[in-house]
């Protein structure tokens, strides 16, 4: 092969990457050993940072200043939650459009510090800039004296998820369909499994939220620890493409589902086995959540 055809094949290649997967094409080109969990552990920190952008994670039309400040922070504390860490800090970087008003400016930011103060979290600095859509970008500097980290998979671990999926992808269409859903969707207020997690670590072998639905998130999983599913629930196509859901996706050593069954029923939460870890290279049909 000369190196015209080379360089052309090699090109071809990474378009088709980037079709699949420009935010993993992204994070591959980093190179720090820190990288490929819900947040960076760090000399004992967990720092982690996400994005909520106007018309890529939401419509303006669809939420109040209120939801979006409350939504934006549960999201990033969900990375928190995902590896039972406690967030202490926070920094925030907002572009802020030009027609948005003094009072939204007041009511985003309110709702940005009450939501973080809540899980004991202070906001203590960021950044502003103008820009034609709402952009919010939060860090969160985390604790925690256990860590829950991606890997660590076994083969003959159990494969589950937390709650009950689906309704998050459901409003979604509702919304743009120009429908209205109710207040207290999970669209607008995830509810984050802290307490679970917490309970439940010293038998979790592995985990990480469900943030671009069930079946990517498990691929994303099984991916970083080099193994495959044997899938013993079906998984309807709606649940699992069902993206924000900000759910647990965790592992088990079989020998430890009744624990882990009596943690849930604890903390009021519901849980579902899907699969069992295996060597092979089964994977989902996952299509891409992010760069449209």
């Amino acid at each position: 092969m000369n190196e015209v055809v080379r360089g052309v094949t090699l090109l071809l290649f990474l378009d088709i990457i980037l079709v699949m997967d420009k935010e993993q094409f992204l994070i591959s080109q980093l190179t720090s050993r820190h990288i490929g969990d819900d947040g960076a552990v760090v000399n004992g920190t967990i720092y982690s940072m996400d994005a909520f952008c106007e018309d890529v994670h939401f419509r303006r039309r669809w939420m109040t200043p209120e939801q979006i400040g409350r939504k934006a922070m549960l999201a990033n504390i969900s990375d928190a939650v995902a590896m039972n860490a406690h967030p202490q800090y926070a920094l925030i970087s907002v572009a802020i459009p030009r027609d948005f008003s003094a009072r939204e400016i007041t009511e985003l930011m309110r709702s940005l510090e009450a939501t973080a103060a809540e899980w004991g979290c202070e906001i203590i600095g960021g950044d502003t800039v103008a820009g034609d859509k709402l952009h919010l970008s939060i860090t969160l500097i985390s604790h925690s004296d256990a860590p829950l980290m991606r890997s660590g998979l076994k083969v003959g671990d159990l494969l589950a998820y937390t709650g009950v999926l689906g309704s998050t992808k459901q409003d979604l269409e509702s919304l743009e369909l120009g429908q209205e859903i109710l207040e207290d969707s999970r669209f607008y207020r995830p509810t984050l499994r802290a307490d679970f997690i917490h309970l439940a670590r010293p038998w979790l072998r592995a985990g990480m939220d469900i943030s671009d639905g069930l079946y990517c998130d498990t691929n994303t999983l099984l991916d970083l620890n080099k193994y495959g599913i044997n899938i013993s629930k079906n998984i309807p196509e709606d649940l699992g493409t069902s993206g924000e859901e900000y759910e647990m996706l965790f592992a088990l050593d079989p020998a430890d589902k009744n624990t882990i069954k009596m943690i849930a029923d604890q903390t009021a939460t519901p849980i579902t086995i899907f699969g069992e870890v295996v060597q092979n290279t089964v994977r989902f049909p996952c299509a891409s959540h992010h760069f449209g």
